[in-house]
């Protein structure tokens, strides 16, 4: 079960993480994202491809198209210098959120005291 306001703050750090493995195209992205979430996270075409062109127009992808092996003309993505820099930035965001959220939970077990 996903929350759309926390997976919507995660899709740039998954997208620019499945891209810095490798060039990958729309779908194949979708297919990662499913593969790694188990199945938890389904995205569709027409979510993805307008994120992506605002990625490309900001610097943080670049994209060319190229002929697969199916002999389909396929747009594929690849990370920028400034999409890796971008990626390290929301990688660090992410893990101190999760500092957060681990010291609040982590208190959240512990008993209330309460008046008797």
């Amino acid at each position: 079960m996903s929350s759309k306001p926390l997976v919507a703050a995660a899709t740039k750090p998954l997208v620019l993480a499945i891209l810095r493995r490798g060039e990958n195209y729309g779908y194949q992205i979708i297919q990662k994202i499913s593969e790694i979430s188990g199945e938890e996270l389904s995205w569709s075409e027409p979510m993805l491809y307008p994120f992506l062109q605002r990625l490309e127009k900001d610097g943080l992808i670049r994209s060319r198209w190229k002929i697969a092996d199916n002999k389909r003309l396929r747009r594929y993505y690849r990370l920028t210098e400034l999409g890796l820099a971008e990626l390290e930035n929301e990688r660090l965001q992410w893990f101190k959120v999760q500092a957060y959220f681990k010291a609040l939970l982590e208190e959240a077990r512990r008993p209330i005291a309460t008046e008797r």
